[in-house]
């Protein structure tokens, strides 16, 4: 007996969709009647048990297949190792919330399937005959400011470069995927301006649904990301971004290390050692959050157990640096009697490098 050969992939990154995706899967049935396909989903340990949903489709229909990602995070690394994992000639990205239209996706393997010179076929909410649904003034106008900031950094006149839901061809994806930063939310946008030649490409337009059911996944933290992603495409290999934005955070901590050293000087009478080692320990704990939120975010720690463990440990392996702070910070400011602001700051500085280093390695490198 011949197998008959798959045509399409159908990835699905999922973070608390439990209640979706067998509805999606009934969906994509329907709109790929006739097709020979396989849906892929990457769900990253969800609580809500999706995973387990999906692998109780998956016992029924050998098109389905699941992916657990225990340790790793992030819905554009979720795309990477999924479009990776299968051998159709073409693979697909949709959400799992529904918002995307399943309906479009015969139309997008047709235009690759049709014309070989094509290389990804994309949905888009602002071509003609598109939409963006009910959403509001202010989030329309977020998304028409982000579009205006990745056409900096695009090589294409993409009127969507937002867009999450799109086809390409697999080779493309495994060719580029070394590559690839995964970082953010829109991996379209990661795999346009990674390609060494402009990808050829054709847009298509649907309108943009509702959610019915969870949450939605955008947040302030989101936005920041996308941010990050546009400036590691711009000065990435000037700077690499993880340690940009540690860096930026250590700025915001001098200033909280000052403010916090300032009070305890002058309206507590503090002695400097002992206001130093207070100040540098308050400056640690909010670097400690903000880079857990931000710098690490794609292995953020969760919980209150992760978290303590963290802080912890964060605080152990910075230890070196915390030293180094106080020890150059009291140095100086004993040579010098009195310039309390030019030695704490550069006992801060001292101590940066080492944070990074040791951080990176011993706090987020361990989940």
């Amino acid at each position: 007996m011949t197998a008959e050969c798959i045509e399409l992939a159908v990835v699905i990154p999922t973070f608390n969709e439990a209640a979706n995706v067998a509805t999606l899967v009934a969906r994509l049935d329907a709109a790929l009647a006739g097709r020979t396909w396989e849906a892929i989903v990457v769900d990253d340990n969800s609580p809500d048990g999706t995973a387990d949903a999906a692998r109780e489709i998956a016992r029924i229909d050998r098109r389905v297949r699941v992916i657990q990602r225990i340790g790793r995070r992030g819905l554009s690394t979720a795309c990477i190792e999924g479009m990776c994992a299968t051998a159709a000639p073409l693979v697909a990205v949709i959400d799992g919330d529904l918002q995307h239209d399943e309906t479009l996706l015969p139309r997008m393997l047709d235009a690759l399937e049709g014309d070989p010179t094509l290389d990804i076929a994309i949905g888009s909410r602002f071509a003609e005959g598109g939409g963006t649904g009910n959403w509001d003034r202010d989030r329309i106008a977020k998304s028409a400011l982000a579009t205006r900031l990745a056409r900096h950094v695009l090589r294409a006149d993409l009127s969507d470069p937002m867009s999450g839901f799109f086809m390409v061809r697999t080779a493309i994806v495994r060719r580029l995927a070394p590559d690839l930063t995964g970082i953010g939310f829109k991996i379209l946008l990661d795999i346009m301006t990674t390609s060494p030649r402009p990808l050829a490409f054709v847009e298509l337009p649907y309108t943009f649904r509702s959610r019915t059911r969870g949450e939605s996944k955008l947040d302030h933290v989101v936005a920041m990301e996308y941010l990050i992603a546009l400036y590691d495409r711009m000065f990435g290999r000037l700077i690499p971004v993880r340690f940009a934005m540690f860096s930026a955070i250590g700025l915001l901590g001098v200033g909280v290390h000052m403010a916090v050293l300032s009070v305890l000087l002058f309206a507590f009478d503090t002695a400097f050692v002992a206001g130093q080692i207070v100040a540098a320990t308050v400056a640690m704990t909010a670097n400690f959050f903000l880079n857990n939120a931000l710098t690490y975010r794609d292995r953020r720690l969760r919980g209150w157990r992760q978290l303590i463990d963290g802080w912890v440990s964060f605080c152990v392996v910075c230890s070196v640096g915390l030293v180094a702070n106080v020890g150059v910070a009291a140095f100086l400011h004993d040579a010098r009697s009195g310039t309390w602001a030019a030695s704490a700051l550069v006992g801060v500085l001292v101590g940066a490098v080492w944070n990074y280093a040791l951080s990176s390695r011993f706090t987020w490198g361990r989940y």
